[in-house]
């Protein structure tokens, strides 16, 4: 079975910087079609956050646009999420998510916890 393994979390001033990192135990896009970022700040829901897929294509969520970038290494079978301008607002657990052509097959990272506070 495939892992995905996030990182790059911590704790970070508002207005810093931070690199995600999704690394997957295979290469990820001959395994996925897709992968995408989530995350659920406390108490709340999950909320997508940015897709990339097999092809290159990306999109994001209007909530993180202009802020969040999300991109791949192919030979680190890698994908990252690139995040400025951080706010206290993003305080969350990060999660990558992982689907299978024909959608049939899902995976999911452990998550990576982000906090913003000064």
């Amino acid at each position: 079975q495939v892992q995905l393994v996030e990182s790059g979390g911590g704790l970070v001033q508002p207005g810093g910087s931070l690199r995600l990192s999704c690394a997957a135990s295979g290469s990820i896009f001959d395994i996925y079609a897709t992968v995408e970022w989530f995350r659920q700040p406390p108490g709340k829901q999950r909320e997508f956050l940015a897709i990339i897929t097999s092809g290159g294509g990306t999109g994001s969520s209007d909530s993180v646009k202009g802020r969040f970038t999300i991109s791949r290494d192919n030979t680190k079978s890698t994908v990252y999420l690139q995040m400025n301008s951080l706010k206290p607002e993003d305080t969350a657990v990060y999660f990558c998510k992982a689907t299978k052509p024909g959608g049939g097959s899902v995976d999911w990272g452990q998550g990576t916890q982000v906090t913003v506070s000064s």
